[in-house]
């Protein structure tokens, strides 16, 4: 099964295109999304992040408090560490089930720290990423979260750089322009991606 990874700086549109390849018929398999279901009310990731991190990393209504969790991580490499070892062997594990099940000539496996982690780079054959200027970053997640623009950029501080992830890329889609020009970019991709699964088969 040819897995194509999916990724890009936060705010490029990688859900977008997830989206696009999704419509032609593609499984996309989501670490975020998967993430979720692994950290939900009742589910087996919960315990272990409250036995690591206290019960008040929980809502009142069990749920995990992300938002909580998330400027707990960024201020602290040790408890990053900490909750990665917990989750990314759960999701990679989840993620390579949801391969072998896919029934489809490829599947695309949105990852949005990617290169970050590292930890993917044997599960997928070829990475897509989502590109588009630093300044798009910030005012598209500025404008759909209610982040600031200094949160923001200290997300994007922990990323690896716009250029460093070009270089790391085997496709690009530019996503500066309008929603047409990347349905084009997406098309075009998916026929390649067809006849490298069709000589990989």
């Amino acid at each position: 099964m040819l897995a194509i990874g999916l990724t890009g700086g936060i705010g490029c549109g990688k859900s977008t295109v997830a989206g696009l390849f999704a419509e032609q018929g593609v499984p996309i398999v989501d670490t975020d999304q998967i993430a979720h279901q692994l950290t939900a009310s009742g589910a087996p990731a919960l315990e272990a992040i409250c036995d690591a991190f206290g019960r008040e990393c929980l809502l009142p209504d069990g749920a995990l408090d992300r938002i909580r969790l998330r400027h707990l991580i960024f201020s602290s490499p040790e408890a990053k560490a900490r909750l990665e070892a917990i989750l990314h062997p759960l999701i990679r594990g989840e993620v390579r089930r949801r391969i072998k099940l896919a029934q489809s000539p490829y599947v695309m496996v949105a990852v949005p720290l990617l290169f970050e982690t590292g930890a993917y780079r044997e599960i997928v054959q070829r990475v897509l990423v989502v590109d588009c200027s630093e300044a798009q970053q910030v005012e598209r997640v500025v404008s759909r979260s209610g982040l600031t623009e200094k949160e923001v950029k200290t997300i994007m501080a922990h990323q690896i750089s716009r250029q460093e992830r070009l270089r790391q890329a085997d496709d690009i889609i530019d996503n500066h322009g309008e929603l047409s020009a990347l349905k084009r970019q997406a098309e075009q991709l998916h026929q390649h991606y067809l006849a490298l699964a069709s000589v990989q088969g």
